[in-house]
């Protein structure tokens, strides 16, 4: 089995390993242009780039798929029986899809046709779903919309947050690409249901700010999905604070929303439109992640103070 592999992040090195490891021969790496990073701002390779760059592997690194004749005429060229994609950043136009002779698999971090779309992981916390998964997905020209060959499921716990969720579906969809590669000839594909498709509209940065007029279960999901970016957020005296941990509680207290009711070692408990959020992990600007008993000695933290 020959694979042309195209990814870009951690997820997709992890997958890229898994094939080299299994004794996948992988002719042919995408991966998208360096980028910079760092407090330096220094142009740095995609995980998946230096570890292609390990094995030796010739690397593409094209702006567009549509546009770039001699980047076509590379994955053309290079004999191979299926491309696996992973997390690669870039459309695969229908030239492309149409090249390898055994299709394109993609590795979606997500239970199809549910969260479709750029950020599965986080939104399936946000929105409070039991468990998530791994799919191996025929890719064809529409957004996730291909048919499923294989598919591993996780539960979700109480206390993921995106980043230790993203770790294990990592591990799992390494592992599920290369089970898919090696009973490809046996597996029928499923075609996603017409039924029950949602969309996982990328993180951005504008959704950090908590609400405290929702309810305090939504929001600490939101604290759990934004770790590690973008960092739920929430202002006091117009600073802006990071919310790295919190947990809700049913009481509703008779206060404004965002207003603080209590405090102690185990938390900082604010009133939401519903219940209360108690946060117990904040980050000042320019400072570190600190406890909730060290943010509220270093502001003198009073209740009745307003969070935004």
């Amino acid at each position: 089995m020959r694979a042309i592999f195209a990814g870009t992040p951690e997820f997709a090195a992890a997958a890229l390993a898994a094939l080299l490891k299994a004794g996948i021969e992988v002719p042919l790496v995408l991966t998208r242009a360096d980028q910079p990073a760092g407090r330096g701002m220094i142009m740095t390779a995609s995980p998946v780039k230096r570890l292609a760059l390990d094995y030796a592997i010739e690397v593409l690194q094209p702006d567009s798929l549509k546009r770039d004749a001699a980047v076509l005429a590379r994955v053309v060229a290079t004999p191979h029986d299926v491309m696996v994609v992973a997390a690669y950043g870039l459309i695969l136009p229908p030239q492309v899809l149409a090249i390898p002779p055994r299709g394109c698999l993609n590795i979606h971090a997500s239970l199809l046709p549910r969260w479709r779309g750029a950020a599965p992981i986080q939104r399936a916390i946000e929105a409070g779903d039991a468990e998530t998964g791994i799919c191996i997905m025929q890719m064809d020209a529409g957004l996730d919309t291909g048919a499923v060959l294989l598919e591993r499921r996780t539960a979700i716990s109480a206390s993921d947050t995106a980043a230790t969720l993203e770790e294990r579906l990592t591990a799992l969809g390494a592992a599920t690409i290369v089970t898919a590669l090696a009973e490809l000839d046996h597996l029928t594909p499923r075609a996603q249901p017409a039924s029950g498709a949602t969309y996982a509209h990328k993180i951005a940065k504008h959704e950090a700010p908590l609400d405290f007029a929702l309810d305090a279960a939504t929001l600490a999901r939101k604290v759990r999905a934004f770790d590690p970016f973008p960092g739920a957020t929430m202002t006091m005296a117009g600073s802006m604070i990071k919310v790295w941990a919190a947990h809700s509680l049913a009481d509703s207290p008779a206060a404004p929303p965002g207003t603080v009711t209590a405090f102690d070692a185990s938390g900082i408990a604010i009133a939401c439109g519903k219940g209360s959020l108690v946060v117990t992990r904040l980050q000042r600007p320019g400072g570190r992640r600190i406890s909730a008993r060290e943010f509220a000695d270093s502001v003198a933290l009073a209740p009745g103070q307003r969070m935004g």
